[in-house]
This record gives structure tokens, C-alpha cells and sequence, in this order.
């Protein structure tokens, strides 16, 4: 899937997100910093109807949200070296829980997910554009 969105229809991206999506559960996003990473799982979480507060889990590595289907673990590798610091962290606990996960900077910890882990490329467009990949 591939998808050009403007920022102001973030939501009705974050809808066609989970439509695409189906049952999959592990998320790996990648994008440069300011690409909008945050911002999309913020809407992806409002758009699952998260009833905790989101935020960003930068410095706590791992935020869990709850929402009517279960859990959702947010986490952010950004500040990790490795994988094994990642493993300390929680973070392999959360992938293999069964539960929705979405990570950010996931290329800080590759050998953690699975082959069936769904790739997400989030790119700026402009200042106002967001383009989506999923794999």
C-alpha cells in the first residue's frame, strides 16, 4: 500500500491504515526525523479509540495505551544503541505479546522482529504531505 496524504486528513489515513492492515499486529516505522512518525501512531491509536493518553515514548522507550480490542504497545527505539539493549528494555516481551505494536525506529533492532512484522516508510513530502509505504 501506498499513500499520499495531507496532514489535515491524517485521520482518514490512519482509517485506511488499519483497513489495509487487517489482523496484523507487529508494525516496524521508519522515516527520518520529522517525517511524522509520532503524529501518524498518535492517529492510528485515536483512530483504534485508545482510551489512555498518548504520548511519546522517546524517553520511556515504551508507552501501552488501552483500547477496546486489547493493548497497545507505542514504542520508540530512537535513544537505544542495540538490540540487546532493546531486549533489556522490554521491547521483544511487547513484539511477541499478541498484542498491537508499533515501533518506531525499528532499524535500531532488526533482528527482533519477525518476518511477518509489517514495514512502514513514513516520508515528508512537503511541509504539509506525508507519503506512506507499507510492506
Amino acid at each position: 500500500m501506498e499513500l499520499e496524504f495531507d496532514l489535515n486528513y491524517i485521520y482518514d489515513a490512519a482509517k485506511k491504515f488499519w483497513q489495509y492492515a487487517n489482523d496484523k499486529k507487529v508494525f516496524a516505522f521508519h522515516g527520518n526525523m520529522g517525517a511524522g512518525k509520532t503524529t501518524f501512531i498518535h492517529a492510528l491509536c485515536d483512530e483504534k479509540k485508545v482510551t489512555s493518553k498518548v504520548g511519546s515514548p522517546t524517553f520511556s522507550i515504551i508507552n501501552e495505551y488501552v483500547y477496546s480490542g486489547g493493548k497497545i504497545f507505542h514504542i520508540d527505539l530512537y535513544r537505544l544503541k542495540d538490540e540487546e539493549e532493546a531486549v533489556r528494555a522490554g521491547v521483544e516481551d511487547c513484539i511477541y505479546s499478541g498484542e498491537i505494536c508499533l515501533v518506531e525506529w525499528a532499524e535500531k533492532a532488526p533482528a527482533l522482529f519477525a518476518d511477518d512484522a509489517v514495514k512502514v516508510s513514513l516520508q515528508q513530502v512537503d511541509e504539509r504531505t506525508r507519503k506512506i509505504i507499507v510492506n
